[in-house]
């Protein structure tokens, strides 16, 4: 069978091209589970987790016992009382040892099969009795794994399972027990109290505060990405110049395993039906990847759809977000604070020189186009823009200059008697929803975070290949305008164009609102004052 992208539950090297994760395997044998530390891997929605994991089993095998569990198995029956969850634990733990074959004593076996039968008295502490005979009497030292735990993270019982963990932990010189536990899910054990209570003076009480940090990058670097794709290369023959697509596939998902894997697979599998794609060499390019990421912006994944729900979830979080999308506000990044914490905990930001940012361009790109169509029925902007967006093409291509110059007419139309507090936190909100439906389904937009500011954010429009960069700024008189106008040029030079569109809110009320063109050194730049 030849080898795929894949993006539905776990990959396997022999079915799937995937990033080589034996460096990783080894950091995590030798610095966690060999130290005999209990820890938890904690990252966001197909993140790797489940693939880490199995991975990690194999590549433990020949000096550990590894019991590798999945809470998904378990119905929430399973998790109703203590004796309920212990049958079901003690249950699991007998089938897989005989599924497996794993080397531990017959009569320790055949003790937590008795476990499992139907006893109503049955307790969490003779689970981890029938547990710690199982793992004295081993052949090798055993590592526990439960795969998600979320799963079980909105039950008392669990809680309560955990706390029997740390007390084994705790004496386990004087009482056998697993030599390593590890943990995997999206929510950090310190915040399981989140789902199961409200009260704050409990919500961060941890069972289980003897959990090593867990500190392993499981995001794709740009050398992954390329030594993944060398081998595709090898295989089909595409003519792709492998360095150049991995670092694009990085600038978009900054090594977001999911991400990476669905622009590979849309690129293998779906832009040979697309004319505009000829052959291979044009599929695997820059534009090509382009294409993937619109494809991608608009599908109903289940990374997507958790985004929505915990942004309803959790409404602080929204509001951070938010306010980082489009007022341009640098949020120092503060773990202590719940939205910081959840957000970074669900994966949506990440530190960057101590202010938070969205973690990468996708959920940038997606979370603006969420928070958009939120205002698009109320916009009196972007229905201008809607009823007229037939004029910005001519030829299939965008007019940019004519773009500006009809944002300026329409702005000052309808907020030109706004104050300057509503232009600074609306201003880069309203350039977004004008235009949105200019370039919708056809271009993409992002705020380019190699260039991102505070006071000028540089917003990049691709529309079928061809490139614009329009930096928004906040008028703060002639010397600070000319400083702008003199860093858009030394963007230019980054981007490799000669043109670019500078639009500026301006908020004294002698201004002169309009269009000029001024050239710095061989650069033009279409300025545009609101």
């Amino acid at each position: 069978m030849q080898r795929y992208f894949n993006t539905e539950g776990s990959c396997n090297p022999n079915e799937h091209y995937m990033v080589r994760l034996d460096e990783r395997l080894d950091r995590i044998k030798k610095r966690f589970v060999d130290r005999g530390k209990y820890f938890v891997i904690n990252r966001a929605r197909q993140y790797g987790k489940t693939t880490t994991l199995q991975a990690l089993a194999e590549y433990l095998a020949t000096d550990y016992i590894v019991l590798s569990m999945d809470f998904q198995a378990m119905g929430t029956e399973d998790f109703a009382d203590a004796a309920m969850f212990s049958r079901a634990f003690a249950g699991m733990v007998s089938e897989i040892l005989e599924r497996e074959e794993l080397l531990v004593s017959k009569e320790s076996q055949e003790l937590l099969t008795a476990l499992s039968a139907d006893r109503e008295e049955i307790s969490l502490k003779e689970l981890f009795a029938g547990l710690s005979r199982m793992c004295a009497e081993a052949s090798k030292p055993m590592v526990l794994m439960i795969d998600e735990v979320d799963s079980a993270s909105n039950n008392r019982v669990f809680v309560d399972f955990l706390a029997q963990l740390r007390g084994y932990y705790l004496v386990r010189e004087k009482k056998s027990i697993f030599h390593s536990v590890i943990l995997a899910g999206v929510y950090d054990i310190k915040n399981l109290k989140l789902k199961l209570r409200t009260e704050a003076e409990h919500k961060y009480n941890s069972p289980w505060n003897i959990a090593a940090k867990f500190n392993i990058d499981m995001s794709f670097s740009v050398d992954q990405i390329a030594s993944m794709l060398q081998e595709y290369e090898s295989d089909k023959q595409t003519g792709m110049k492998v360095e150049q697509v991995a670092a694009s596939i990085y600038e978009y998902t900054s090594g977001y395993p999911y991400l990476v894997s669905a622009i590979c697979k849309i690129l293998d599998e779906d832009l040979s039906e697309n004319p505009l794609f000829d052959d291979l060499a044009k599929i695997w390019s820059q534009q090509g990847i382009v294409e993937a990421v619109k494809g991608i912006l608009v599908e109903q994944i289940p990374l997507f759809e958790s985004m929505v729900r915990q942004l309803e979830e959790f409404p602080e979080m929204r509001q951070t977000l938010r306010a980082v999308l489009f007022s341009g506000k640098r949020i120092s990044y503060n773990p202590d604070t719940l939205a910081i914490s959840l957000a970074s905990m669900f994966g949506y930001i990440v530190n960057r020189e101590g202010c938070i940012r969205v973690a990468n361009r996708i959920f940038e790109m997606r979370l603006y186009n969420l928070f958009l169509s939120e205002e698009e029925l109320s916009s009196a902007i972007y229905d201008r823009s809607q009823g007229n967006m037939e004029k910005f093409i001519r030829g299939g291509r965008l007019d940019m200059d004519l773009v500006v110059e009809k944002f300026v007419m329409y702005f000052h139309d309808i907020y030109g008697e706004k104050d300057e507090r509503f232009l600074e936190d609306q201003g880069r909100k309203l350039f977004l929803l004008y235009l949105k439906p200019i370039i919708n389904g056809t271009g993409n937009y992002y705020i380019e975070a190699q260039t991102r500011d505070a006071r000028r954010p540089d917003v990049i429009v691709d529309y079928l290949g061809e490139q614009f960069v329009i930096e928004l700024k906040i008028w703060h008189g002639n010397e600070y305008n000319e400083r702008g106008e003199k860093q858009l040029s030394d963007y230019l030079d980054y981007y490799h164009k000669d043109k670019g569109y500078l639009i500026s809110f301006n908020f004294n009320k002698g201004k002169t609102v309009g269009i000029r063109k001024i050239q710095i050194g061989a650069k033009t730049i279409v300025e545009a004052v609101v």
